[in-house]
């Protein structure tokens, strides 16, 4: 009815000449701003890129909350496959090349990191940095969550850990090796004993807080808590609270130092000791 009405008000066309939409686009062109302009390079003054699995639902979310204002960081992702075991771990590799091509091609970035604690395990540090820098980024700075996790511990002083884990045995053990081969000692270890990486992102954070408290040993220096699947970076702070020691997790440890890698030194509160150095 309103259109009706709205005709009704309309001058006829009758007469009047229609005018050429097609015409009057190509007779227009285009003109160039006068305002002066400078690059700035893009923007951020610390830039991250982070490899992450196509399954990972925490760390871009815990990267983005430990996050300072002027960084910022960006993601590729590869191919996981269930269940995790050692075996299926060493399949991701290969892709880390191609993904790695992806992140801002001929663009800035000023280190990478790759969001796979159990995956650096199985391939070795120096494979999982032989793909990064193979794609596209030859003298790139790479970081691992465990040897991210390690840094930190020599960071603090930990020589003796307790470990709480997602993964079933067979990884676990992988994982005590790979640490203590670094001259940390596991004094226990934990887990939640699930071979599906679905089912380690839906645990919920209450879950690994109390599962915390339950797995780190009196004598232990510190907690590690392993997997970058699972959201313990949240619980960080009041973990460690309740424990009256460090508690480090693959995520937080993987941002530390892919974040003093870029230049930045201020502390982060809110995450833990490990933030504050």
């Amino acid at each position: 009815m309103f259109e009706r009405a709205l005709l009704k008000c309309l001058p006829s066309s009758r007469g009047i000449r229609t005018m050429n939409t097609a015409t009057q686009l190509s007779d227009m062109t285009t003109a160039k701003v006068e305002t002066a302009y400078e690059s700035d390079g893009g923007p951020a003054k610390h830039r991250i890129g982070l490899v992450a699995l196509d399954s990972d639902v925490a760390t871009e979310r815990d990267f983005q909350a430990m996050l300072p204002s002027d960084s910022v960081f960006y993601t590729s992702r590869i191919h996981c496959f269930n269940p995790i075991t050692i075996e299926n771990l060493k399949k991701l590799g290969p892709q880390v090349s191609a993904a790695t091509e992806l992140l801002i091609p001929g663009q800035r970035l000023d280190v990478i990191a790759y969001s796979c604690t159990s995956g650096t395990v199985a391939l070795g540090y120096d494979e999982i940095a032989r793909q990064v820098r193979s794609g596209g980024r030859p003298d790139i700075e790479v970081v691992t969550p465990i040897n991210s996790a390690l840094k930190a511990m020599e960071q603090l002083g930990v020589r003796k850990i307790s470990l709480l884990t997602p993964y079933v045995d067979s990884v676990n053990q992988a994982m005590r090796a790979f640490i203590e081969k670094h001259g940390v000692k596991v004094l226990n270890m934990g887990s939640f004993c699930l071979d599906d990486d679905k089912e380690m992102a839906e645990l919920t954070p209450d879950a690994i807080h109390r599962a915390a408290i339950e797995v780190c040993a009196d004598e232990a220096d510190a907690l590690f808590i392993s997997c970058t699947a699972i959201r313990a970076v949240e619980i960080i702070e009041r973990t460690e609270q309740v424990l009256g020691k460090p508690v480090l997790s693959a995520i937080q440890t993987l941002f530390w130092q892919a974040i003093r890698a870029t230049g930045y030194t201020a502390p982060i509160e809110g995450y833990g000791t490990l933030m504050r150095q």
